[in-house]
């Protein structure tokens, strides 16, 4: 029997063969962490171990409260710079950056074939690229720092079958909605996801960080997509170390495999208060709204802000909404406003907000008032995820958004396009 992408990187790392359902205990190739390392300094302090062990490979990147909204977050920030500092790690990116996943991306560390773990839940977002990519909790990111190691289970894998072409109105957030509507929040828990199927690559590797970003919303270890030519040319001149490229066997087993026809699938949005409640936008279009948010680690991406400011272009936001846009990195933000999609989403009455993960987690930016709505395309719609717990939030695609925002209420984003 064939082995699958996650059980040949896992058996890579392990020295081994692995299959799934076994536990192996592995060095990671990167590990990942935000404002959150100031919480992991404190365990790993509690250790009672000096020196990270290997330092080259910790990837620090404030993002989620930049810059810091009060005297908390400033202090955290400061114990982490000078974290850093004491323990000679060199890959640290401060306040000016933007959102994690993006900026790791960037910055060449997400690559075919690598073990990345983050203490993220969205790390998932690095399949895209062909890594197996996991999120991790605060106490294991502290332990990798004193041991350089971490066991993982080998888990089994989900393939979703792509075919067909997506209609004009239809992206990739769309897509990843309705796998999760159809299949439940928990179908892949502990699992991973492969993307895959005649279609698979005709997404951009934008769309594809889309969908393996919100695996993570359908239960999974990982999400992924076998490299092809679009991955290679994107880390050609990005990448930081060599890589393997790692794909499936033809004979791999699967746990199941879901067949989806892109071209019957429509605008979808997510309704309060869970992921997987998932309806067509038809069904609830004419709902207003307050608020607008347009970017985060899941649609702050070129292709996105291209698709909003085309959608804008030369109109105006509804008077009775508050429209957002933020780019997922300074690297976004400055093509964008080079190419003047900034200044058509600032005429259109949009607030452009620094890189960061702003409003998506709650703290600052943007928050909600009791009883207020937002068209967010963010990857989580929990109760009290963006403000006041009597709060609303709907989850749609970019283009589901900028229509919305200008109609003031939801709004089927074909009618624009």
């Amino acid at each position: 029997m064939g082995k699958t992408l996650s059980e040949k990187i896992l058996g890579n790392k392990a020295g081994r063969e692995v299959g799934a359902g076994e536990v192996v205990t592995v060095a990671p190739d990167t590990c990942l962490s935000h404002d959150n390392s100031a919480a992991i300094i404190g365990e790993f302090k509690k250790m009672g171990v000096e020196r990270v062990k290997a330092p080259a490979k910790l990837v620090i990147i404030l993002d989620h409260i930049v810059p810091a909204a009060d005297e908390k977050y400033a202090q955290n920030h400061k114990t982490i710079r000078e974290f850093v500092a004491a323990q000679g790690i060199p890959n640290f990116f401060d306040i000016q950056h933007g959102v994690c996943h993006q900026v790791l991306s960037e910055a060449g560390f997400a690559l075919p074939g690598k073990l990345i773990v983050g203490s993220d839940s969205h790390t998932t977002t690095y399949g895209a690229f062909g890594a197996f990519a996991a999120g991790i909790g605060r106490t294991e990111a502290a332990s990798i720092w004193a041991a350089d190691e971490i066991w993982l289970r080998v888990p089994e894998t989900l393939r979703i079958e792509f075919s067909g072409k997506l209609p004009a109105g239809v992206f990739a957030k769309d897509v990843i909605l309705k796998v999760i509507g159809d299949n439940g929040a928990d179908r892949a828990n502990y699992k991973a996801i492969e993307f895959a199927g005649p279609a698979a690559g005709d997404f951009s590797l934008a769309s594809r960080m889309v969908l393996a970003n919100m695996a993570a919303e359908m239960g999974a270890k990982n999400g992924y997509f076998e490299p092809d030519e679009k991955t290679l040319a994107w880390v050609k001149a990005r990448a930081r170390a060599d890589y393997e490229v790692v794909r499936s066997d033809d004979d791999a087993d699967y746990e199941a495999i879901l067949g989806y026809d892109l071209s019957v699938i429509e605008p979808q949005i997510a309704c309060p208060h869970t992921v997987d409640h998932v309806r067509l936008v038809r069904e609830v279009e004419g709902m207003p709204f307050h608020q607008a948010l347009i970017g985060t680690c899941t649609n702050g991406r070129l292709e996105d802000i291209e698709i909003a400011a085309h959608i804008m272009k030369g109109k105006k936001v509804h008077p009775g909404v508050r429209a957002l846009v933020l780019p997922a990195s300074r690297e976004v933000y400055v093509d964008a406003m080079r190419r003047g999609l900034l200044e058509i989403l600032s005429e259109a009455g949009c607030v452009i907000l620094n890189p960061g993960c702003g409003p998506c987690l709650g703290a600052h930016q943007g928050l909600l008032a009791a009883g207020e709505v937002v068209v967010s395309t963010s990857n989580r719609n929990f109760r009290g995820r963006m403000g006041s717990r009597d709060s609303e939030i709907y989850l749609a695609s970019p283009a589901t958004a900028a229509a919305s925002a200008l109609e003031g209420k939801i709004t089927d984003p074909r009618k624009h396009l």
